[in-house]
């Protein structure tokens, strides 16, 4: 069973996420587990020190009992190479190959941004997010947090009260819920989002995954919003990683004497962030006020696209927007000849190439 490899891959011992995305260009996941140790010595990344070392049949057995705890509990594993994985998330190198997800949410709506803050938040920080969300609820957004005291909480509440999809980033398994007074919001938000994770269940909150739980936050959205924060601190560091992802990042400014408005504030002014007061500057930024409405692209109008093309073209207006990994797996081209193809179509003005190799109409 596939998804019994998909889960021993993570319990390799010495194997990393981007080694494992390394070796899997050179053998599916599950002859992985089949093929002789002299077979996989053919694979330039694994070198003789880690076949020695490779705990497969230990990895597989203990993926069993995992994958019968989420059949029980609700939870599902989301790898890598599927349809259903952030392909926002998918274009960074460091994003973990599985995914555990509980609830009902779609990863990969075109409007996704994260909401992150001080833990202290203020009155002032609760007005934003009120009259943002507010701004925010017609325009069919996923909004993303971490789950945590203040700000990320109280953004994930108002979205359950205004009826926007929102998830819940976790640096520790789904089996338990850290801070344990947010469990009644976290149950709320299963019906329309839910939580999400990288950690397998037993993994506890500790300090070291927090930050691996940023990257997630970060990789996964559009657009990152920092509505008050502290010079250091767990939305500054989601800040930055937004940044190095080439994804956009806004901030609300802040009273200079507060100690949780200096984070924003440097932001703004060391040019990392864009400078927003009200959810009507962020969407003009993200271009969501335009007026012009997605018409459906008929073949007619490109009466000169080949077979390829026409494949192309109709796969993106699906999605809307896709990535350039997803598109060679629908389209079982390779990377090359898809690029040309994407080329082509991007100079004769049919499609459109966007910050992170993803293309729409």
């Amino acid at each position: 069973m596939a998804l019994v490899e998909q889960i021993a891959l993570t319990l390799l011992q010495n194997i990393g996420h981007r080694k494992i995305r390394t070796i899997l260009q050179h053998i599916d996941t599950e002859s992985f587990f089949r093929v002789s140790k002299r077979r996989l010595k053919e694979i330039p990344s694994l070198g003789e020190k880690t076949l020695l070392n490779l705990n497969r049949d230990e990895a597989l057995l203990k993926a069993e009992q995992f994958l019968s705890y989420f059949e029980k509990n609700d939870i599902s594993p989301i790898f890598f190479q599927s349809e259903e994985y952030p392909y926002r998330l998918n274009q960074c190198e460091d994003a973990p190959i599985l995914l555990f997800k509980k609830g009902n949410m779609h990863f990969n709506q075109p409007k996704v941004i994260a909401i992150v803050g001080t833990r202290n938040a203020t009155k002032y920080g609760k007005r934003c997010i009120d009259e943002l969300l507010d701004g925010l609820k017609e325009q069919n957004v996923i909004v993303v947090s971490g789950l945590a005291y203040g700000i990320d909480i109280y953004a994930h509440q108002r979205c359950i009260e205004l009826g926007i999809q929102t998830i819940g980033v976790l640096g520790h398994g789904l089996d338990r819920i850290y801070p344990s007074i947010h469990k009644n919001i976290a149950n709320q938000m299963l019906e329309n989002g839910g939580l999400l994770s990288e950690f397998l269940p037993g993994t506890l909150p500790d300090r070291e995954h927090f930050p691996m739980r940023n990257r997630i936050v970060a990789g996964m959205c559009d657009a990152t919003i920092v509505i008050e924060s502290g010079e250091k601190g767990g939305s500054m560091i989601t800040a930055e990683l937004a940044n190095d992802y080439s994804r956009d990042v806004f901030a609300f400014p802040g009273n200079v004497e507060n100690e949780f408005s200096k984070g924003c504030n440097l932001l703004i002014q060391k040019q990392k962030a864009h400078l927003i007061t009200n959810s009507a500057d962020f969407i003009h930024w993200m271009n969501w006020d335009s007026s012009i409405e997605n018409v459906s692209i008929q073949k007619s109008l490109f009466p000169n696209l080949n077979e390829e093309e026409q494949l192309i073209l109709k796969i993106i207006e699906d999605k809307k927007e896709i990535s350039l990994d997803i598109l060679g797996l629908k389209t079982e081209m390779n990377s090359s000849k898809l690029s040309g193809i994407l080329l082509k179509l991007e100079l004769e003005g049919i499609v459109q190439q966007l910050p992170g190799m993803r293309y729409k109409i």
